[in-house]
C-alpha cells in the first residue's frame, strides 16, 4: 500500500490517532464493517464493539458530518405524529427519549416548549392541549405536565411571541441537547474506539464485493488519496441519505428506499426570556421552532422535497424562515439576511416502502427501518434519529447475532454517562483544584459542569493537563467557551482533519460566530496552531473558501 504507514506530512505527525487507525484498517479482517458514521453508524459501532465484536467504522466525510450535524438538537417523543395517529411510534419515541435522558442526564435535558395556536388553525386550541396531555401520558408522565395558557399568559411567559393572531398557547415538555448534535454523535465514536473498534473519518468505501463468507471493501483515504482494502464478515450500510446510492454500488436490492427532505435553520442574535423552545405552525403547516443555541437563537425549519442529498441554503429558504419568524415573533425590527450569523442545512432521510405510495409529504413517517439479508450478511439502515439511537444500537446487536456473528463476548455498557462514582470523583477533584474559580468563566454554568458534559471520563484528562500546565486552563474562545486544553485534547484524541471538523462538529463555534468575526479572531489562529502546526494559513483559507462557495451557490 502507498505511504499510509510512513507518510510524514504535518497532518500525519499531528493526527497520530487517525494515522494509527488507518494502519490498522489496511488489510484488516473484522467481523463487521460499518459504512457511514452518522448517529446510526456511530451507535452501531459502539454497541457491537462493547460486545467484543471486531468493528471497522468509516465515513467518506467527518464523523456526524451530514444529517447528524444538521438537526434541531431535539430529543423528542414525536408529538406531531399524534395528528397522523401513529400512537405506537409516539410511544416508542417517548420511551426512547426517557431512556436517553436517564442515560445522559448532563447532556439531554428536559426543556419547556411554548406552542402558539393562532386564530383559524385547523385544530382548536383545547384539542391541541388535549393532545399535549395525551403525549404526557404516553410518555409515562416522566416530564412536567402540560399547561393551557391564555393569550395574555402566553405573552407574559415569553414577550418575544407575537400574540396578535393567537387565541391561546400550550406549554409542554420535551428534551434538548445541551451541546451540538455532532458532538453527541462523536461520543459514540469515541466509545467504540475505547472498546477496540477501528474508526476513521474521510475514508470512502469505493467498492464492496461479496465473496464466499466475506465482504472485500476497498477504501480511499481522502487526505493521502491512498487506497486500502479490508475484509468483513458482515457489511452494514449506515450511509443515511446516501444509503440508496451505496446499495446500488454493492448491487443490494431492498424493500425500502429514502425520500429526502431538505431542512434549513438560521442562527440569529435573539434573546429568549428563559432557556426554552418556542413552537409555531409555519405557513406550510409544519412545526416551526425558535430554539436556544448557546447565547444565540436558532430558527426554522423548512421541509422541501429534494432528490439529491447534497443541498445548499438558497435565498428562497432564507426568506421563508425569516418571513415566518417576522410574523410569529414580536420584534423591534424585522430580521433580514444581514442578521443571519450562521446556517444549518441538511436532508432528512424518510423511509418509503417500495410497495406503497405516500401523497402527503409532511405526513410521511420519520421512523427507522433496518433491512437485513442473512444470505448476503448485509444490513441497511433507513431513517433514524438521535432520540431513538439507543434502540437502533440494540437492534443492530440483535440482527448481527442473527447474521452469524457471535455477540456477547463482553458485557460492557455501550452507552450512557460514566457511573455516579466517576462523576463524584471528577467534581471532587475539580473542587480541590478550584477549577470553577478560573478567570473569565461563564458564571451561568460552572466550568466543571461543562467539561463533564462534553467529555465524561475524558474530562479527567483536562484536569491533569491543567495541573501540569496551568496555561491549558486559559479560555481561548468566548462564544461558546473553549479552553486551551480542550483544543489540545481535540488535536490528540478527536481526529480533526479539517478546520470545519473542530469549528462545526466538535464544537459550535462556527454556528454562533459570524464568519468575518471568526476569521479576524486571534483565537482562531491560536487554535489552528495547536490543531495543525505550521499549516495554519492553509487550513484557514481552505475553510473560508469552502464557506464562500456555499454562500454563493443558489
Amino acid at each position: 500500500m502507498p505511504e499510509v504507514n510512513g507518510l510524514l506530512s504535518v497532518e500525519t505527525m499531528l493526527n497520530k490517532l487517525r494515522t494509527r487507525n488507518l494502519r490498522r484498517l489496511a488489510n484488516a479482517e473484522v467481523d463487521v464493517c460499518i459504512v457511514g458514521a452518522g448517529i446510526n453508524g456511530a451507535v452501531g459501532a459502539a454497541a457491537l464493539a462493547a460486545q467484543g465484536v471486531k468493528v471497522a467504522l468509516i465515513d467518506k466525510g467527518d464523523f456526524g458530518g451530514a444529517t447528524s450535524s444538521q438537526s434541531s438538537n431535539l430529543a423528542w417523543g414525536g408529538i406531531k405524529y399524534l395528528e397522523t395517529r401513529e400512537f405506537g411510534l409516539v410511544w416508542r419515541l417517548c420511551r426512547s427519549r426517557n431512556h436517553l435522558v436517564a442515560s445522559y442526564p448532563s447532556t439531554v435535558k428536559e426543556t419547556r416548549f411554548l406552542t402558539t395556536i393562532e386564530r383559524g388553525f385547523r385544530l382548536p386550541a383545547i384539542l391541541i392541549f388535549a393532545g399535549a396531555l395525551l403525549y404526557w401520558v404516553i410518555g409515562h408522565c416522566k416530564t412536567r405536565p402540560p399547561k393551557y395558557l391564555s393569550k395574555s399568559a402566553l405573552k407574559q411567559r415569553e414577550p418575544l411571541i407575537n400574540v396578535e393572531k393567537a387565541v391561546a398557547g400550550v406549554e409542554y415538555s420535551d428534551c434538548f441537547l445541551e451541546d451540538n448534535d455532532a458532538r453527541f454523535v462523536f461520543g459514540f465514536v469515541r466509545k467504540a474506539m475505547n472498546f477496540g473498534a477501528i474508526a476513521a473519518n474521510y475514508v470512502e468505501a469505493i467498492s464492496a464485493d461479496r465473496k464466499p463468507g466475506q465482504w472485500i471493501i476497498t477504501c480511499r483515504d481522502a487526505v493521502t488519496d491512498c487506497e486500502m482494502a479490508l475484509s468483513a464478515k458482515v457489511l452494514i450500510n449506515a450511509c443515511g441519505p446516501e444509503a440508496d446510492q451505496f446499495n446500488r454500488l454493492t448491487s443490494t436490492p431492498t424493500k425500502h428506499w429514502h425520500a429526502l427532505s431538505k431542512g434549513v435553520h438560521l442562527i440569529v442574535d435573539l434573546t429568549l426570556q428563559e432557556r426554552r423552545v418556542l413552537t409555531f405552525f409555519a405557513r406550510d403547516g409544519r412545526l416551526f421552532f425558535v430554539m436556544p443555541m448557546g447565547k444565540r437563537t436558532c430558527i426554522g425549519t423548512t421541509d422541501t422535497p429534494v432528490s439529491d442529498p447534497t443541498v445548499q441554503v438558497t435565498d428562497a429558504d432564507r426568506d421563508f424562515v425569516l418571513e415566518n419568524a417576522n410574523e410569529l415573533l414580536s420584534l423591534t425590527k424585522p430580521l433580514t439576511r444581514q442578521d443571519i450569523i450562521a446556517e444549518r442545512c441538511g436532508v432528512r432521510p424518510l423511509v418509503v416502502n417500495r410497495e406503497q405510495t405516500q401523497s402527503d409529504w409532511m405526513a410521511m413517517s420519520r421512523k427507522h427501518v433496518i433491512e437485513f439479508d442473512e444470505h448476503a450478511a448485509h444490513m441497511s439502515i433507513f431513517g433514524g434519529k438521535i432520540t431513538d439511537c439507543i434502540h437502533v444500537g440494540n437492534e443492530i446487536i440483535a440482527l448481527t447475532n442473527r447474521l452469524g456473528i457471535e455477540v456477547g463476548g463482553q458485557t460492557h455498557t455501550w452507552y450512557g454517562e460514566p457511573d455516579t462514582h466517576k462523576r463524584e470523583e471528577f467534581f471532587r477533584r475539580a473542587r480541590l483544584m478550584s477549577l470553577d474559580e478560573l478567570p473569565a468563566q461563564d458564571l451561568a454554568e460552572p466550568l466543571s459542569t461543562r467539561l463533564w458534559r462534553r467529555y465524561g471520563n475524558e474530562a479527567f484528562w483536562m484536569l491533569e493537563r491543567i495541573q501540569e500546565k496551568p496555561s491549558s486552563g486559559e479560555q481561548i474562545f468566548e462564544l461558546p467557551q473553549f479552553l486551551r486544553c480542550e483544543i489540545e485534547h481535540a488535536a490528540e484524541h478527536e481526529m480533526i482533519v479539517k478546520l470545519e471538523d473542530f469549528l462545526r462538529r466538535r464544537s459550535m463555534i462556527s454556528l454562533v460566530t459570524r464568519h468575518n468575526e471568526l476569521r479576524q479572531a486571534p483565537a482562531l489562529r491560536e487554535a489552528c496552531e495547536v490543531l495543525f502546526g505550521n499549516a495554519v494559513e492553509e487550513r484557514v483559507n481552505e475553510y473560508f473558501e469552502a464557506r464562500h462557495k456555499e454562500q454563493t451557490v443558489e
